[in-house]
């Protein structure tokens, strides 16, 4: 779970101060734990992924290890049983007690920490059924705007399996993508926020901005939903941040996409050999540093780019990544190995796999938005 944890966005609350996480103990006497997914069993429900464990650390029970009687609790919002086949739905008026009184305790707090996001119901991240709207679910938008007004010292943790709508984003300080992390997950959650453990995460998909971004959803509904029949893939090879990518549409978060408590500068890329050829490989190295002051681990990405070519080819494509630890202050040489097989594309007409001969491009990122470097080369 350490390891998985996305931290999506880390900033002051004023202007001049220091983001607010990690999390510094000394300032905060009272802690509001606010949210059903605070304790919420997310391993139960879902259909066939339900998981039956033996304990479960809840993210509510691993802040009150950390921070035991520091920490208050509220609902904040509720979601219903994980009934399979239907939602169960919430009278507005349980919705409405259940924000005002989590935005009462938040005027008394000196800090909310909103474990929200969505979980195995019906219409969730479920079998069977899929999610109805891109937006939070369970009036968590209006409980998220409600607490701003009376407390800005939020954090804002995403439990889920997927992306969501963010129309709150530049007002809460601090967010994070928990996922759904298994039973020792709530431990692995307060570890991040309170700074024992670094975030190193990476996204492993796009968060567009809005649904129709996403190149499933630029189409008519024969590409989404279809017509329970058929379904076509109009978006071609360009699936994911390829799309983003080759339509210049930028993602709200991008693939490879996620923060530190340090900062890593990426020195020069250099490529062993300017051409490559149907019989070996390539190198290209880059140094990076700690430039922080904390160790941190940070996940070194290398995309290929084929310049011109005689099918739809995306911009550039993952073909390789290491995760490093460096100390504060420390460098690593990171090095990765261009192969022929790197460059090659599926030929529908010859039913196989094929290269062809032209310039191409490494880029070496952290993340799929956030590209440090580039070395043009040539296959011969």
């Amino acid at each position: 779970g350490n390891e998985g944890i996305v931290l999506l966005k880390n900033t002051p609350v004023q202007k001049k101060g220091t983001p607010l996480l990690p999390l510094d103990d000394s300032k905060y006497q009272r802690i509001l734990v606010v949210g059903d997914n605070a304790v919420r069993l997310l391993n139960e429900g879902g259909g066939s992924s339900e998981l039956k464990v033996k304990d479960m650390i809840s993210p509510l029970d691993g802040m009150r290890a950390l921070y035991g009687d520091k920490v208050v609790y509220t609902k904040g919002y509720a979601a219903g049983r994980p009934m399979y086949g239907r939602a169960e739905e919430i009278p507005q008026s349980v919705m409405d007690s259940l924000r005002t009184a989590a935005t009462e305790l938040a005027k008394e707090a000196d800090l909310v920490i909103l474990f929200g996001g969505l979980n195995k119901n019906h219409f969730q991240d479920c079998e069977a059924g899929d999610r109805v709207t891109y937006g939070l679910p369970f009036g968590q938008n209006e409980l998220i705007e409600s607490l701003l007004g009376v407390n800005k010292n939020m954090v804002l943790v995403l439990l889920s399996g997927n992306a969501v709508e963010m129309p709150w984003l530049n007002k809460v300080p601090a967010v994070l993508q928990g996922w759904y992390l298994g039973s020792m997950g709530g431990n692995s959650l307060a570890d991040v926020l309170s700074g024992a453990v670094n975030p190193s995460g990476k996204l492993p998909f796009s968060f567009p901005v809005k649904l129709t971004d996403c190149g499933a959803h630029a189409f008519d509904e024969l590409s989404y939903p279809g017509d329970s029949i058929k379904q076509v893939y109009k978006e071609d090879i360009l699936v994911g941040y390829r799309w983003h990518d080759t339509k210049k549409i930028p993602a709200l978060f991008p693939f490879g996409y996620g923060l530190s408590y340090t900062t890593f500068a990426y020195g020069k890329p250099v490529a062993s050999a300017k051409t490559i050829t149907a019989d070996n490989s390539l190198t290209v190295t880059i140094p990076v540093k700690n430039t922080g002051s904390v160790a941190g681990k940070e996940v070194v990405q290398l995309y290929v780019g084929d310049e011109k070519c005689s099918v739809l080819r995306p911009v550039k494509e993952l073909k390789a990544f290491q995760k490093i630890t460096l100390a504060p202050g420390e460098e690593k040489e990171v090095t990765f190995t261009i192969t022929p097989d790197d460059l090659k594309f599926y030929d529908e007409t010859v039913g196989g796999w094929t290269a062809e001969p032209g310039k191409f491009k490494a880029y070496i990122g952290a993340s799929s938005a956030d590209i440090r470097g580039t070395i043009p080369f040539e296959l011969k």
